[in-house]
């Protein structure tokens, strides 16, 4: 069970009280305030005891003895995914961010004025970056969070780490998560991601035509047939699965030839569906969608100077990611109007440059 989903009412309530007034003020906050501010009010005693338990999950620090709380990064993290609420930008923010287009210019200017824009309406430091080369991964890890989501982490061969936060597929079980996290290790060495997502979807391939072959064999050979056809019928390979039906169990036990291909078949069907979760999970690793924030130390550029990086990617006239753009902004900053700042630009670039 995720953190966020072990908090019950009352902590989640103390907890966002906390946060959200250190994003405002930078100021500790002591159970007698929020006796006050709390709706349903609390007793001092209760809010403590609530706080206590906080700060032993690692969400909330005390700065001194008997001063009140502060969220520790992995509880501005846990806010910032689960309890914040993006506001919207009005229709005088998004014309700001819009940059004066002409028919001569080039994409090199457009983001220029993009990023000029986002910068000084987020009084933040604005940053854009077109990568070359995609970087070749020495580690990746999947690490379930939620009931719906799953964390990416990915390491290069520089020691850079990038988190990306993805849809977690129906049904998808941790230890397939563990499995895929073993198997993709294994074969790292200097690939990228998209070379990786390339090879897995051969072997696939490779997979259903084998499976193709063989389950046809044994329909010939009358040992099963498939649910809902005539059993000369060749079945397609989107279909499968989940649909071949054994007969003759009595005549199987008399034909090793015949056991051994059908547990061919069936040790098939368990690989193509791992290959399918793992493409899966590597195609939404490298092409995830939406802004991306790294606080302080969760990356190495910002690890000691109390920053965040809020970024966005963009895409060009193929729908294909070109580059980055965002804000570097205090660790105590307005997320909350910051996310649609960067999200905004990074699609009013993304449709000039298609």
């Amino acid at each position: 069970m995720s953190v966020l989903a072990s908090l019950n009412a009352r902590a989640r309530l103390i907890f966002r009280q906390i946060v959200e007034s250190y994003l405002e003020t930078g100021a500790p906050v002591g159970s007698r305030l929020l006796s006050e501010v709390l709706e349903p009010q609390l007793s001092p005693a209760s809010i403590r005891a609530t706080m206590a338990e906080l700060e032993r999950s690692g969400l909330l620090y005390a700065p001194h003895v008997s001063a009140g709380r502060l969220p520790t990064q992995s509880g501005l993290r846990l806010f910032i995914d689960g309890l914040l609420q993006v506001s919207e930008l009005t229709a005088e923010e998004r014309n700001i961010i819009a940059p004066d287009t002409q028919a001569d210019q080039g994409a090199e200017q457009l983001l220029k004025q993009a990023v000029d824009s986002l910068s000084g309406l987020s009084q933040c430091a604005g940053l854009v970056l077109s990568p070359g080369a995609d970087p070749i991964i020495k580690h990746i890890e999947f690490t379930p969070i939620s009931d719906v989501q799953v964390l990416v982490i990915l390491v290069d061969e520089a020691n850079q780490v990038e988190n990306r936060v993805i849809a977690k597929p129906r049904d998808l079980l941790p230890a397939t998560l563990t499995e895929v996290s073993n198997y993709l290790n294994t074969r790292l060495k200097g690939r990228t991601l998209e070379e990786l997502r390339r090879e897995a979807q051969s072997e696939l391939e490779h997979l259903r035509t084998e499976l193709g072959e063989l389950t046809a064999q044994v329909v010939a050979a009358g040992l099963a047939s498939w649910a809902g056809r005539d059993d000369d019928e060749r079945p397609s390979q989107d279909t499968l699965a989940k649909s071949l039906i054994v007969r003759g169990e009595a005549h199987l036990l008399n034909n090793i030839g015949a056991m051994e291909d059908l547990e061919r078949v069936r040790l098939l069907f368990e690989d193509l569906e791992r290959k399918e979760e793992l493409i899966n999970l590597l195609s939404d690793a490298e092409g995830s969608e939406g802004v991306r924030i790294f606080i302080g130390s969760e990356t190495p550029l910002f690890s000691l100077s109390g920053s965040s990086l809020i970024i966005s990617s963009y895409r060009n006239s193929d729908a294909h990611i070109v580059g980055v753009l965002g804000v570097i902004a205090p660790t105590r900053s307005n997320y909350a109007r910051l996310i649609p700042m960067v999200d905004h630009t990074a699609q009013v670039v993304t449709k000039l440059l298609s």
